[in-house]
């Protein structure tokens, strides 16, 4: 069986059910999704071959979000959302159970952990290398991320830690296996960090210390966790590992990031089925890459999909809809003509009575009227003016030149770029001629346009300009950087070191 785990950044700009398929996995666990129940469209939610289980972000649209996709060879016995089984739905059927002590949390705390649609949990039935049939839970997590600047978030990661882990241990006791699939948001060792830093702090990281708890090694101290980084089990020395990048530094282009996607299984399952662990970061759409493990053990698959399955909802279940239900009853005299209620459940808007030949109320104006005031507007100046507005941008850099423009205006413009000495030449020129100066020039006259950067003087190219984010005396400043992407100071396609603040090195007017 293939277990495969992958942060999309967005299900719907992510790779489809084309991509999924050719992803191969028995079960596929989706993390990041950003799609509500509403916004949940039929192509995402029913791929061939597979069934699919959804768990939404309560409080944000847009927002988290996780989908497990099981081949239909791979159909589970249960499933359910979120990790407290506030959201499990005993009573349809096909809740996973087995919740462990929750009495460290309030039910507020239950209620918020679950509310951002960061867990779905399915229960298979498996048979092992050694014709032994079992179960194996499968646990699709996306933890929370603790923002720095956000201490409440912090927190919060750390309750999230809590509650899988008593969930996942709970699952185990009661018999079978379970593997943790998904994003964990935390990277565990300094080889699995492109920047590690000092090592006492790196270690000291709450998120690490939870790991370093949570999972056994083979080279650890007795004692160790239940679970296993499949990866690392197999690959425990490879260097730059990682499975997410920085997109807005190309960062991947120089494999400068961080390894925060994991499969995590019991030390039993690990150990007698498992074959193979990988990183796929030849795969494109995101800024995680997926994983995945290979075990042994094969899915023998369910008759029937459990109740929290996307083809259970009515808006997937083909149950016809009356037209009745989507037409609203108006009472006759309820809207005056052209008022908020005029033709609702006719299927025309509130132009309709201009378009059945009725006279519009005082002071409601066509739309057309609109068009035709500015025509008229236009209209006062030459045909030049009306083209010049249309073949220049906001900030007065033209994109073609006017038509009309006098013989030879057009290469004069051309050779004077500078502010300046040419853009008063060319104002001159063309009054000399006993003509208007065009709208190219005046704009050019008063707005100057950017001024190119710097270039970095290891590769000649120019440089980037950013603004500090972190808090401190220089936020808000602005800066020039090389552009190239960060990398290991050996890769010749990595940035250098260049840095200057922006206006200084040069008089004022050649740089900002």
């Amino acid at each position: 069986m293939r277990l495969l785990s992958w942060n999309v950044a967005g299900l719907r700009a992510g790779p489809g059910p084309a991509g999924l398929g050719a992803l191969g996995g028995d079960v596929i666990c989706l993390q990041e999704t950003r799609v509500t129940r509403d916004l949940l469209a039929e192509p995402l939610a029913m791929v061939d071959g597979y069934n699919s289980y959804f768990s939404f972000c309560r409080t944000r649209s847009g927002y988290s979000g996780v989908a497990t996709f099981c081949k239909d060879s791979a159909t589970p016995l249960a499933a359910e959302e979120g990790l407290s089984g506030l959201l499990a739905r005993p009573g349809e059927g096909g809740a996973v159970g087995c919740y462990g002590d929750l009495g460290a949390f309030t039910p507020q705390e239950l209620k918020a952990l679950d509310s951002e649609g960061r867990a779905v949990i399915t229960q298979h039935r498996i048979r092992t290398s050694a014709q032994q049939e079992t179960t194996l839970t499968v646990i699709n997590v996306y933890c929370p991320r603790a923002d720095p600047q956000r201490p409440e978030r912090a927190a919060y990661q750390a309750s999230f830690y809590q509650l899988l882990q008593g969930r996942a241990e709970a699952l185990l006791r009661d018999g079978g296996h379970v593997v943790i699939l998904g994003d964990i948001n935390t990277s565990h060792r300094p080889i699995d960090h492109c920047e590690p830093g000092d090592p006492e702090a790196f270690r000291e990281h709450p998120g690490r210390r939870w790991l370093d708890g949570f999972l056994w090694a083979p080279d650890g101290p007795p004692g160790q966790g239940l679970f296993v980084d499949t990866f690392r089990l197999l690959h425990p020395s490879q260097p730059y590992a990682f499975t997410c990048w920085r997109i807005d530094t190309g960062a991947r282009l120089t494999n400068h990031g961080t390894r925060l996607d994991y499969v995590l299984a019991d030390r039993a399952l690990a150990l007698a089925e498992l074959r193979d662990a990988r990183i796929l970061p030849e795969v494109p759409g995101s800024d995680h890459c997926p994983v995945l493990a290979e075990l042994a053990a094969t899915f023998l698959p369910a008759p029937r999909c459990p109740s929290l399955c996307t083809r259970h909802m009515p808006e997937f279940a083909g149950t016809q809809q009356k037209l009745s239900r989507f037409l609203v009853r108006v009472e006759r005299g309820a809207g005056a003509v052209g008022g908020p209620g005029m033709c609702r459940g006719a299927g025309v808007g509130p132009g309709c009575a201009a378009r059945r030949g009725r006279r519009l109320p005082r002071g409601q104006g066509d739309l057309l009227r609109y068009f035709r005031a500015a025509q008229g507007q236009l209209g006062t100046g030459t045909g030049q003016g009306r083209r010049e507005s249309s073949d220049h941008n906001a900030s007065g850099h033209g994109t073609q030149e006017p038509a009309q423009d006098a013989p030879g205006q057009r290469g004069q413009e051309a050779a004077h770029n500078a502010p300046g000495q040419g853009r008063q030449q060319e104002l001159t020129t063309g009054q000399a001629a006993g003509t208007q100066p065009s709208s190219t020039a005046c704009w050019r006259m008063v707005l100057r346009g950017p001024t190119p950067p710097p270039c970095c003087p290891a590769h000649g190219e120019p440089c980037a300009l950013r603004t500090v984010r972190k808090p401190g005396p220089n936020r808000g400043r602005r800066f020039y950087v090389c552009a190239r992407p960060p990398g290991r100071p050996s890769d010749p396609r990595a940035r250098c070191d260049f840095f200057r603040w922006a206006g200084e090195g040069r008089s004022l007017g050649s740089w900002v």
